[in-house]
């Protein structure tokens, strides 16, 4: 049996003076607004039920007022529930003690807020290592988790200085390394990004994704931003009023809204800035391989209507692109390879390339364009009609 990483059941959460009440209501179908006019509670969530899996990007959206900070402070009990469960690794968080839940804060969880909260007397070395002397640990033992924790964050050498000396990212980094430094399994990051400039925001996401690749963590990322969720999202939950309108993959979230205020939520999104050269690529086929001669490429090229193919080992490691005229020229010559015939300098991107950052490249080149992994292992193949069928949700022409 498959234990998730975090499962959350029936939760709900009412602040004011008769929270029963208020529950009472909800579940004979009272909106927010009526339950407010009856009781004086404000519903914070209603009837919540998620399960995220270990090591995903989950993230949690909505518009301010949605309920989805009181979702993340609900999770390690910052705030307590009204009523419902909250399991972490099988666990019922809800059920336990005092000292128990202290215990899991301390040794699962680690959570990033959007105010820095650093202290300014403190250099960045104490800063990090500051939730392991409350713990007790001992200096030297401290010293070296937080080191390698700034380390994880890219501000070794930096040890020594103090808040006030760093931006507003490197600071944001410094809560980030602290929130690491006893290696939680669950990061809860609520609006982490948001008080950072543009730019910034967008350097710290990128550096956030490159982290999860080595870290493997279990995070909770609380934003109003829709673009920032469907950067840094495996999995996304869109709230209001409290409640999950959907929960889904960008991919999902964009194409098949369940509701119309999802809809309405996604209207106008430019999904050049939110698809990637992996959702849009096509299976790599046909292909020549390095052990083919002139024959058999002109014939599979002609077979599908195509006036160029990518030629690769037995591991799909591309070793170039074959043109129908090279082909053609390495017939007429006798050869029995078109190894020396293939364009070396063929266009090639990443699998994580945004389709925004390709505009430039499929306006000027002739062929297909590859998806290669790092060491140039074929992924997949994208021609213009590709992306265009892609973006406006038909078949691609290949």
């Amino acid at each position: 049996m498959v234990i998730e990483k975090i499962e959350i059941k029936n939760l709900y959460k009412i602040f004011g003076p008769h929270p029963e009440k208020a529950v009472d209501l909800l579940k004979s179908s009272k909106n927010k607004d009526e339950i407010l006019s009856k009781t004086k509670n404000v519903v914070g969530l209603n009837n919540v039920s998620l399960s995220i899996k270990s090591g995903e990007i989950f993230v949690v959206m909505g518009l301010s007022g949605s309920g989805k900070s009181t979702l993340a402070r609900c999770i390690n009990r910052l705030i307590e529930p009204t009523s419902g469960e909250i399991y972490i690794d099988g666990e019922n968080i809800t059920a336990m003690s005092y000292n128990e839940l202290l215990q899991v804060r301390r040794n699962k969880i680690g959570m990033v807020f959007q105010s820095f909260a650093l202290f300014p007397h403190l250099n960045l070395l104490d800063n990090v290592a500051y939730g392991l002397k409350v713990q007790g640990v001992p200096v030297a033992k401290r010293h070296e988790k937080a080191a390698q924790a700034l380390k994880g964050v890219g501000l070794s050498g930096w040890e020594k200085h103090y808040p006030q000396q760093l931006s507003g990212g490197m600071r944001q980094r410094v809560g980030l390394a602290r929130a690491l430094a006893n290696d939680p399994g669950i990061l809860l990051m609520d609006e982490a990004f948001s008080a950072l400039d543009p730019l910034i925001r967008q350097d710290m996401q990128d550096e956030l994704m490159n982290m999860q690749g080595k870290m493997n963590k279990t995070i909770v990322f609380i934003t109003h931003d829709l673009n920032e969720a469907l950067k840094l999202g495996d999995r996304i939950a869109l709230m209001k009023d409290g409640k999950i309108n959907q929960v889904g993959t960008p991919e999902e979230i964009l194409n098949q809204p369940a509701t119309k205020y999802v809809a309405r939520f996604v209207e106008g999104v430019d999904k050049t800035r939110v698809f990637t050269a992996a959702h849009v690529m096509k299976k790599p086929s046909p292909l020549l391989y390095a052990k083919d001669g002139p024959r058999v490429a002109l014939l599979r090229m002609n077979e599908v209507g195509i006036s160029s193919i990518f030629v690769v080992d037995k591991q799909k490691k591309i070793q170039g692109l074959l043109y129908a005229d090279k082909a053609a020229e390495a017939l007429r010559a006798g050869e029995d390879t078109v190894i020396s015939y293939l364009d070396t300098d063929y266009a090639k991107v990443a699998p994580e390339t945004y389709i925004s950052d390709m505009f430039d490249m499929m306006a000027t080149v002739q062929g297909p364009v590859a998806v290669a992994s790092p060491d140039d292992h074929l992924l997949g193949i994208i021609v213009r009609g590709t992306i265009f069928a892609a973006l406006s949700g038909g078949e691609s022409p290949l």
